[in-house]
C-alpha cells in the first residue's frame, strides 16, 4: 500500500464489502487477509487525504495485490450493497441510490436516525415532533419504503402516522438510500424505495475499536450519549454499544416549548462474529426502548397556554406550567416503545459453485400508549408484533461475465392488539413468500443490469368483539357466549396478494469523469393492516380511522435517467424521474352533505377513511459541488416534486383534489465548507461551514374536504465548525463539533409536519393556530474515538 512517491500508507484501510470484513495496512503499508474464501470481490482502499480506491480482484489461493493511492480532490464514486446481487459502485449502477457517509452524519445536527438524511435531494421526512420521523422518498413514504437495519427489514407498526423507527441513531455508521422500486431484493414495501441504516461494522483484523460519543442540544435541552467497544482477532469478532438520550419539550419563538414532545431513549446492541475460509457468520441482539410523549396541540384559547387532559371525559383540562415544560419527566400520557432484535447473517463459500448467503431475523416490537389520565398504568393502545424473517441468496460462478444471483425471502408476522383498551386494528397473521432473479454485466464502458421479483402475502385478520370492563369501564376483548351484545368492532378477513415487479437498467461510461445511466422499474405493495381495517381512535392523531377491505394491491412503473460528472474542479448530477401508480391509497377526511366534518359521536373528532386512486409522481433533483481548491467545498442541491391525483374511472376530480397529500415542495441546499488539518498544531480533519436551507411555498396541496392546508416557504440558515485534536504520534484523542441549525430562529412549519395540524381543540379549524417546528438549535458534541492494535503485524501482502 503506497502513494504515488512509492512511500508506504501506514493505516490505510483496505475492505470487502460482501463479506464485511477488513484490515489495516501496518507502518511501512503491508497488509495481509487470512483464510479468504475464494470468489471474485469488489475491494475499497481508504487513506485519510487520498483518492479512495476500488478494485476487483478474483481469488483462488495465495494472491499478492498491491494499491497505490493517488491524491485527489474530489472522493471515487462509493461502494454500495443495498438491493443489488453484489457491491458495486454507484457511478456504475444504473438503479438511483445515494450513499450517506458516516462523516456527513457526524457533523449534520439530527435527533434519530431519519432526521439524520432528510436533508438529501429527494428524500425528506414525515414528523411528529423532533424524536419521531418517518422518511420519504420522492413524494412517497409510510409502507411504500421499506426501512432496513444492516440489510434485515425493520418491522414494527411502520402504518401509524406517528410511529418512528425504531433504530438507534448512535449506531448507525452510514445510510444507503434507493430511490424508487428498483430493489428486487425486499418484495412488498419498497414500492417507493429502500433506506438502509447500515451499523458500525466490526474492527479490522487485529485491531480493538471504540469511542464515546457525548452530545448536548439547546432547544430542547437533549443530552445524549453512546459507547462503543469491540475487537477482531484470528477471524473472531465482538462489539458492543450502549446508548441513551433524553430531552425536554422543544421550543419555538410563537409557540413557547411544546407540550408533548419530550422523549427518554435507552438503546443497546452486541454481535458476534467469525470469519473462516468457508465464508462468515454473524449473529445480532439489538435492543430499543423509548418513552416518548404524546402531543394533542390542545391550548386555552385565552392565553394560548398549552393544557393537559386530567379526566377520562376530558370536559376540563389544566394548564401546563412552565416547570414541567422544562422537565425531564415523562407525562403520564406517552407511548413506550420496545423493540428487540436478534438476526443472523451468514455467507458460505461453495468453491467453484458459487457463494451462498442466509439471513435469518427475528423481531418483537411492543407498542404501548398509555391514553389514560387516571388509571395511567392501563394502555390504551397496545401492540405486540412478532416477525420471523428470512432471506436466501445463491451467487451463481459467473457466467460468461454474467453475474447471477437467485433467492428467496419474505416473513412471517403474528400481531396481538387485545392487551388494551383501544383497539384501532385487529390481531392478524400474515405470510410474504418472494422468489427472485438479479442478473447483472458489464460490456467494456457499458454496465446492465435487471432482474424480476413474483410476491405473495397471505393475510388473515381476526373478529373481536368488546364489551365494558366491569371494574375499570374500559372496552375488553370477550368471546364465546360473552359476543352476546358486544360490540364488533372488527370482522374477519382473509385475502391473499400477489404481484410482479421487475427492473431493467444501464449505466455508459463515457470516461472516468463522465456516465449517463437509465433504468425502468416495477413495483409492487399490498396494502397494510390500518389501510384494509382500521376503525377506531389513535392517540396522537386526533382523528377516528376507517379502512378499506376492497383495496387492491398497489402497483406502479419508474422511468429513471440521469448523469454523473467528476472532475478536479466539479461534480455535477441529475437525476429525473416519472412514477406512475394504480391504485394508490391515501387518507381522506369525510363531509357531510352539509359540507361539514362527519365526527365520531363519542370523540367527536373527524373520520379519515382510506380511499384509492391513480395517481403520477415526477420531479428530480440536481446537485453541483464545486471546488476550485482542494480544501474549499461549495454544495449545491436542489429537488422537485410534483405530485397528481388522476382520480379512479368515471370519478372526475376538481381543483381542490388534483394534487396528492403530503407532497414535498421544491427544496435546495447551499453549503459553503472549507476543511483544513494543521499538524502541528495537533488539528485533523477540520471544518468550518455555512449552510442555506430552502423550502418553497407548497400551494400544490390536497384542499379537497379540509384535509391538508398549503405552507409557506421558509430559509433557514446553519453553520458548524468542527475538527479533531490529535497526540504527538497524529493520533486523534478527541472530535469536537459545534453545530447551529435555524441560527435566525425562524418561526416555519414544514409541509411533512403532522403538527401543524394540531389546532387548540378538536373544534378548532384555523390553520394558523398549527404548531411551529424547532426553533434556533445549537449542538455540542465530543467524540472520543478508540483505536488500537492487538498485535504486530509486518507480514508480507497476502491477499
Amino acid at each position: 500500500m503506497t502513494d504515488k512517491n512509492g512511500s508506504g500508507l501506514s493505516g490505510a484501510t483496505i475492505y470487502i464489502p460482501d463479506l464485511k470484513l477488513g484490515v489495516v495496512a501496518d507502518t511501512a503499508g503491508y497488509y495481509r487477509f487470512n483464510s479468504l474464501p475464494s470468489g471474485k470481490y469488489l475491494i475499497e482502499v481508504h487513506s485519510i487525504g487520498f483518492k479512495t480506491m476500488t478494485r476487483t480482484v478474483i481469488i483462488s489461493g495465495p494472491v499478492t495485490q498491491d494499491f497505490t493511492l493517488a491524491d485527489s480532490y474530489v472522493e471515487e464514486s462509493a461502494v454500495v450493497v443495498t438491493g443489488l446481487s453484489k457491491a458495486t459502485q454507484i457511478k456504475r449502477n444504473p438503479v438511483p441510490i445515494v450513499a450517506i457517509s458516516h462523516d456527513y452524519l457526524a457533523t449534520n445536527i439530527s435527533t434519530n436516525a431519519i432526521d439524520a438524511i432528510a436533508k438529501i435531494p429527494g428524500v425528506r421526512a414525515v414528523t411528529t415532533g423532533p424524536n419521531v420521523s418517518k422518511p420519504y422518498i420522492r413524494g412517497l413514504g409510510y409502507n411504500r419504503i421499506l426501512t432496513l437495519y444492516d440489510g434485515i427489514r425493520q418491522e414494527g407498526q411502520q402504518w401509524g402516522d406517528e410511529h418512528g423507527i425504531e433504530v438507534d441513531q448512535f449506531a448507525v455508521d452510514r445510510v444507503e438510500v434507493i430511490k424508487g422500486p428498483a430493489s428486487l431484493s425486499f418484495g412488498s414495501d419498497a414500492l417507493a424505495g429502500v433506506v438502509n441504516l447500515i451499523p458500525t461494522q466490526p474492527a479490522p483484523e487485529g485491531k480493538m475499536i471504540g469511542g464515546l460519543t457525548l452530545d448536548y442540544q439547546t432547544n430542547n435541552k437533549n443530552i445524549g450519549g453512546s459507547a462503543m467497544l469491540g475487537a477482531t482477532k484470528n477471524g473472531f469478532e465482538w462489539m458492543g454499544r450502549i446508548s441513551h438520550k433524553q430531552a425536554v419539550d422543544y421550543q419555538d419563538k410563537i409557540d413557547g416549548r411544546v407540550f408533548g414532545t419530550a422523549y427518554n431513549e435507552t438503546d443497546a446492541n452486541a454481535t458476534l462474529g467469525l470469519h473462516r475460509k468457508w465464508g462468515y457468520s454473524h449473529l445480532d441482539f439489538v435492543l430499543f426502548d423509548d418513552l416518548q410523549e404524546i402531543p394533542d396541540g390542545s391550548r386555552d384559547s385565552l392565553t394560548g397556554q398549552f393544557t393537559r387532559q386530567i379526566t377520562e371525559a376530558d370536559t376540563v383540562r389544566a394548564i401546563v406550567s412552565q416547570h414541567d415544560l422544562n422537565s425531564y419527566t415523562i407525562e403520564k400520557l406517552h407511548q413506550h416503545v420496545r423493540h428487540y432484535r436478534i438476526y443472523s447473517g451468514n455467507s458460505f463459500t461453495l468453491g467453484e459453485y458459487g457463494r451462498m448467503q442466509i439471513n435469518l431475523g427475528f423481531q418483537r416490537s411492543i407498542r404501548q400508549e398509555f391514553s389514560h389520565p387516571v388509571l395511567n398504568a392501563i394502555p390504551g393502545l397496545d401492540l405486540e408484533l412478532n416477525t420471523y424473517s428470512y432471506d436466501v441468496k445463491y451467487f451463481l460462478p459467473d457466467l460468461d461475465d454474467w453475474t447471477i444471483t437467485v433467492g428467496v425471502n419474505g416473513m412471517y408476522q403474528d400481531n396481538n392488539v387485545t392487551n388494551g383498551t383501544e383497539f384501532v386494528i385487529p390481531s392478524y397473521h400474515q405470510f410474504d413468500i418472494g422468489p427472485f432473479v438479479l442478473a447483472k454485466r458489464t460490456f467494456d464502458k457499458l454496465d446492465v443490469s435487471g432482474g424480476i421479483r413474483f410476491d405473495s402475502r397471505s393475510f388473515n385478520n381476526f373478529a373481536l368483539y368488546t364489551k365494558p370492563n366491569p371494574v375499570t369501564g374500559f372496552d375488553m376483548p370477550v368471546t364465546g357466549a360473552d359476543t352476546a351484545g358486544a360490540a364488533n368492532p372488527f370482522s374477519t378477513y382473509r385475502k391473499n396478494f400477489t404481484g410482479f415487479s421487475g427492473s431493467f437498467g444501464a449505466t455508459y461510461n463515457f470516461s472516468d469523469k463522465f456516465s449517463i445511466k437509465a433504468n425502468i422499474s416495477r413495483g409492487y405493495r399490498a396494502p397494510n393492516i390500518a389501510e384494509i381495517s382500521a376503525n377506531g381512535v389513535h392517540p396522537g392523531t386526533n382523528f377516528y380511522q376507517l379502512g378499506n377491505p376492497g383495496f387492491k394491491p398497489e402497483f406502479n412503473l419508474q422511468e429513471d435517467a440521469g448523469f454523473v460528472f467528476s472532475s478536479r474542479y466539479i461534480v455535477a448530477s441529475l437525476d429525473l424521474f416519472n412514477n406512475v401508480l394504480s391504485n394508490y391509497i391515501y387518507d381522506q377526511k369525510l363531509v357531510r352533505a352539509d359540507g361539514k366534518d362527519s365526527t365520531d359521536p363519542v370523540s367527536e373528532l373527524p373520520y379519515f377513511k382510506y380511499v384509492a386512486s391513480k395517481a403520477h409522481l415526477y420531479g428530480g433533483e440536481v446537485s453541483i459541488d464545486i471546488h476550485p481548491v482542494k480544501a474549499l467545498h461549495f454544495e449545491n442541491s436542489f429537488s422537485l416534486i410534483y405530485g397528481e391525483n388522476k382520480g379512479s374511472h368515471p370519478k372526475s376530480i376538481g381543483d381542490s383534489a388534483r394534487y396528492l397529500p403530503f407532497i414535498p415542495p421544491p427544496h435546495g441546499l447551499s453549503e459553503l465548507r472549507y476543511e483544513f488539518s494543521d499538524r502541528q498544531a495537533h488539528i485533523s480533519n477540520a471544518f468550518i461551514k455555512v449552510q442555506l436551507e430552502y423550502s418553497a411555498t407548497q400551494n400544490r396541496a390536497y384542499i379537497a374536504y379540509g384535509t391538508e392546508t398549503p405552507t409557506a416557504g421558509y430559509t433557514l440558515f446553519n453553520a458548524g465548525i468542527g475538527g479533531g485534536f490529535t497526540n504527538k504520534k497524529g493520533k486523534t484523542i478527541v472530535n469536537v463539533y459545534v453545530m447551529g441549525d435555524n441560527l435566525f430562529d425562524v418561526a416555519y412549519r414544514d409541509h411533512l409536519s403532522r403538527l401543524k395540524y394540531f389546532y387548540y381543540s378538536p373544534a378548532d379549524t384555523n390553520p394558523a393556530h398549527g404548531l411551529y417546528n424547532m426553533g434556533r438549535n445549537i449542538s455540542f458534541k465530543l467524540d472520543f474515538p478508540l483505536d488500537f492494535s492487538l498485535k504486530s503485524d509486518k507480514a508480507a501482502a497476502d491477499l
